[in-house]
């Protein structure tokens, strides 16, 4: 992975205001680059995760998560740019994969990110950017504040009982660690009011009874077998959220 974002595009124009736009609402030196792919030599594609230091001084709440996708056409000299931004960097993961990109080349995680402290959270991070279009994102939290969070409202299209699901990926600064857990609601009111509230402890998901031991070896499996997106520790670079207590100074708007 290179030190500075480049989308290799000397030379191209933009296929359509659509692309010029997207294009031109990033600042270069605002984007710190947590994954990413280029189809080589001379490839089509290029696919980014990027955290849009810039987003902190937007509308408080905001995602801070870009994920890019790029395609330049070499006989027209011209290219198409999409954008996306997520709370979490799985669901941005997810998105590029949706829109083209191999997963196990976005599943790299550089390495100044922070890191995983469980097995669920490592399972998590996987099921959610392997989940396909399965979950629809219903809404988003960014907080900045500590305790730092961010949290993601989907709908499950899997999910038998409690279909509403809440990812709640909680920050540890000083450590350099992050934890994702899943709560399950039956509607998005109960969800929200949760969110507003916190309580009471997120809510498991009904299938978790009977399978906890279960998904945890899976977990340890899959971090023994040399998961690439086991991000280590470094600098902390992220301005996105954790979780934790009921009340929050300065938790900004959810979305």
């Amino acid at each position: 992975m290179s030190d500075e974002l480049d989308f290799h595009l000397d030379d191209f124009e933009p296929a359509d205001t659509d692309s010029e736009d997207a294009e031109q609402r990033f600042w270069h030196s605002d984007l710190t680059v947590l994954a990413e792919h280029h189809t080589t030599p001379y490839g089509p594609h290029s696919f980014v995760v990027a955290h849009d230091r810039s987003a902190t001084w937007g509308v408080p709440g905001a995602p801070q998560i870009a994920a890019i996708k790029v395609a330049r056409d070499f006989s027209r000299r011209t290219f198409t740019f999409e954008a996306a931004y997520h709370a979490a960097v799985p669901f941005a993961q997810n998105w590029l994969i949706e829109h083209g990109c191999p997963p196990d080349r976005i599943a790299q995680v550089r390495r100044h990110f922070m890191e995983p402290t469980d097995d669920l959270t490592l399972l998590l991070d996987r099921q959610i950017r392997e989940s396909g279009a399965r979950y629809e994102v219903i809404g988003s939290g960014t907080s900045d504040s500590d305790p730092c969070e961010t949290w993601t409202l989907t709908r499950d299209s899997r999910a038998a009982q409690a279909p509403i699901r809440v990812f709640l990926e909680e920050d540890n600064r000083e450590a350099r660690t992050y934890t994702i857990r899943e709560g399950a609601f039956d509607d998005e009111a109960a969800a929200r009011h949760w969110l507003a509230d916190r309580s009471s402890p997120l809510p498991q998901p009904p299938d978790y009874r009977g399978e906890a031991a279960a998904r945890l070896a899976r977990a340890a499996l899959y971090r023994s077998a040399g998961a690439s997106a086991i991000p280590k520790a470094g600098p902390d670079i992220r301005h996105a959220p954790s979780a934790g207590a009921a009340q929050r100074p300065n938790r900004g708007k959810s979305l």
